[in-house]
This record gives structure tokens, C-alpha cells and sequence, in this order.
């Protein structure tokens, strides 16, 4: 399989990603690669080193899947943890031949200045400290949140010049209070102005051709950051693309299908990282309310994946899996006659995937528990009841597929 996507689009996927799990605080990432981008004008920096910048601060907390530690880094200015979510985005990050020259920009953007390894090269460390210095600006703006801001700017400018020659560099606070200096800078972090920006900046085309390894890296990524959500979500993505290509493979679907199939289960899940930590993790039954909010995820897992070029297949594939052929699934309300049966495929690896998986709950479920639940719903017309018969004759193997790494 090989796809021609633009770069740029990705990376602004994975960002409306990071920005779900900020809940009812989004835009972070956008708002710091904005800020970021309005001093690195005044540093003179040329035209491939801002495009690094602007990448590596729209995914500067791609470490970053969990609502609890979002709060945290909006409202406290420096913390002992803060350096996990930095080692796991490098981790992330290093695993995509897309994104190589952003790593070691992401493994430093918590770091204070002074305490800078000498090992790294200044520019990669000027960067990452710039990084650092707009992020906290943003999280000051959250903790002055009822303040006009700016008003309160004045307040955000002397908290940073207090730390101007520790945690940031001494060149970067100047900038930075330069560009403050002027109302338009804290007018454009307004969220309307903010989505105009990043529309402007999507329209800079970085399209290539790309193969399946590249793709599989890409979804690596997401599945990596939704599975780190919750400790019982961990693997599902996984369990469900492997599941889901095996499934394709008894089908004797072509092998680019298969691998669209496999990318399709890595991303299906990409809206959970809206839905709040004690929802997820709840050990009993949700509420009305809860479970408004749980249906929400598909639809956001669409409205990410659709907008990148090559990718509109998959997007509906990984979407549609909580349709049924009845109509009566959500949130699309699609029949028999909507659903590809590469879809209906993700939905029924995602069910059985689920059950057999520990939940907040629930233990994990046996094999004949978890055919008896899946083969009613699709005698219910919610699931194809032919890939329900295909997956009960390979049973063994289809849990191990589901499984395996759990």
C-alpha cells in the first residue's frame, strides 16, 4: 500500500488529536506553535528550521494522553513529574521516519536552560527552551483565565522575566517580551483567530508518496497515544487492528486492504482521548449523562481522520464501528446498505476485542462467553452475522489475535 499524503496534514491530525484530551481546555499545542512561531519571525530563524519549530510545538505533548495530566500542565508552572510526558513523546516520536527531526526538541521542552545537557546543539536547545517559554505562557493564561487578557498579560510578562537566565534562555525572554509588548500578539491566541491561523499555515503543502511501513508508523502513534489513556485500554487499538486484519486476510481481501484494515484499527479509537479519565476508568454503570458524552468518540475519530488526503477509507472504516446494519448504531444512524464490509469488519474485531479485555467492570470474558454476547448482537441485526460465523470457526486463533501483548 502506498499513499500520497501531506505531512502538514498529519501532523495538524495528530494535534486535533492532543487537543481532545484537553476536554474543555483544547488548543494548547496551536496556540504554543503560534507563539512560538511569532518569536522565531524576530530570531531570524529560516524557513525549514520554523517548519521544524511549528511541528515540534503542535505536538509538543504528543507524550501527553491522560485528562488528569493535562490539568496538571496548565495549572502548575513547573512540576517533578513533567518530565515523563517529555521522555515518552520522544519515544514516540523516534519511531516515525516522518517526523526524525523532532525528538530531541520534544525531550527538552520541559528541561530549564541552565540545565541543558551540553551534549545538545544549541539549536536544537534554543528551540526546545522556546518551546518551553510559550508553553508556559499558555499555562499562565489558563491560571489567569478570569482576567481579560490583557490585563493580565502584564502579570504573565513578570512572571517569565523572573525566570529569564534559569528557565529560559536570556535571548528568548527578550524576543518574547518584544513580541508581548504589543496587544495583537495576545488578541491572535482567541480561539476563532487561532483555527484561522492553522488553516492558513495547512495550506502550505507538504504532500509525498509514502508506503505501508510509513502508514503503519503513523497509526502506530495514534494507537499509542489512545491506548496510554487508561491502563484498560491498553492494547486495545492493537488487539483490534491485528484482529481485524486477520479476519481480512480469511476473506482473501487484497493485501492493500489489509494493511488499510490494520491502519483502520490502530486509529478507530482516536475520540476516547475526549472522554474524561473517571468516565473511562468508571468500575460501574455509566449514567445518562456518561454515556452522552461516550458516543461522542467515533464522530471525533472522523472528523480527525477524514481531513487527511488519502486517508478517507480508512477515516470511514475506523469511524463507522459503533454502526450497526440495523441503523440503529451511532452516531451516524448508517444501515446495511451504508456499511463497506471493511467496516463492519472493525466493528465486530472492536466488540470482540473488548470482551476479551480487562474493564473497570468486568474481568476479561472466555471465548464461548465472549461468541454467545457477539452472535446475538448479530442476531439483533447489529452485527454481520457471517463475519460473527467466520470468527467463531477460527475462534483460538481470533482471541489470540485479540490478545496477544495484553
Amino acid at each position: 500500500m502506498t499513499l500520497r499524503v501531506d505531512t502538514r496534514q498529519i501532523i495538524h491530525a495528530l494535534s486535533d488529536t492532543l487537543d481532545l484530551v484537553g476536554v474543555d481546555d483544547v488548543q494548547h499545542g496551536k496556540r504554543v506553535a503560534f507563539m512560538a512561531m511569532q518569536c522565531c519571525k524576530d530570531l531570524n530563524y529560516d524557513l525549514p528550521s520554523m517548519r521544524t519549530l511549528y511541528h515540534a510545538a503542535l505536538l509538543h505533548d504528543c507524550g501527553v494522553s491522560s485528562t488528569r495530566v493535562h490539568h496538571k500542565l496548565v495549572t502548575e508552572l513547573d512540576w517533578r513529574e513533567s518530565q515523563y510526558h517529555c521522555l515518552r513523546g520522544e519515544q514516540l516520536l523516534s519511531s516515525c521516519q516522518l517526523f526524525h527531526d523532532l525528538p530531541a526538541i520534544i525531550r527538552y521542552h520541559h528541561t530549564h536552560y541552565e540545565n541543558m545537557p551540553a551534549s545538545i546543539d544549541r539549536k536544537t536547545a534554543l528551540m526546545s527552551n522556546l518551546i518551553y517559554l510559550v508553553d508556559r505562557v499558555d499555562a499562565l493564561i489558563a491560571q489567569h483565565k478570569d482576567v481579560d487578557i490583557l490585563i493580565a498579560r502584564k502579570d504573565i510578562c513578570r512572571i517569565i522575566s523572573k525566570y529569564r537566565g534559569t528557565f529560559f534562555e536570556e535571548s528568548l525572554v527578550d524576543t518574547f517580551l518584544k513580541i508581548a509588548d504589543g496587544e495583537i500578539f495576545w488578541l491572535s491566541l482567541e480561539p476563532r483567530h487561532i483555527i484561522t491561523y492553522c488553516m492558513d499555515m495547512g495550506q502550505k503543502s507538504q504532500k509525498q508518496i509514502v508506503d505501508q511501513e510509513i502508514i503503519m508508523e503513523v497509526a502506530t502513534i495514534f494507537a499509542e497515544i489512545v491506548d496510554a489513556k487508561s491502563t484498560f485500554t491498553v492494547e486495545h487499538s492493537f488487539g483490534v487492528a491485528r484482529l481485524s486484519r486477520y479476519i481480512g486476510s480469511l476473506l482473501c481481501l487484497s493485501g492493500a486492504k489489509q494493511d488499510m484494515l490494520e491502519a483502520a484499527g490502530l486509529l478507530h479509537d482516536l475520540g476516547k482521548l475526549i472522554i474524561p479519565d473517571e468516565i473511562l476508568e468508571k468500575p460501574g454503570p455509566l449514567t445518562e449523562e456518561e454515556k452522552a458524552i461516550m458516543m461522542r468518540h467515533s464522530f471525533e475519530s472522523y472528523q480527525i481522520l477524514y481531513r487527511i488526503d488519502g486517508f478517507e477509507k480508512i477515516a470511514r472504516w475506523a469511524a463507522f464501528h459503533h454502526e450497526t446494519l440495523s441503523g440503529k448504531g451511532y452516531p451516524f444512524h448508517l444501515n446495511e446498505d451504508g456499511l463497506e464490509l471493511e467496516a463492519r469488519i472493525i466493528a465486530v474485531a472492536d466488540i470482540f476485542q473488548a470482551l476479551s479485555q480487562k474493564r473497570p467492570y468486568r474481568d476479561s470474558l472466555p471465548s464461548e462467553k465472549i461468541m454467545a454476547i457477539v452472535n446475538n448482537m448479530a442476531a439483533e441485526g447489529h452485527l454481520d452475522h457471517q463475519l460473527t460465523s467466520l470468527v467463531e470457526s477460527h475462534l483460538d486463533e481470533c482471541l489470540r489475535k485479540a490478545t496477544c501483548g495484553v
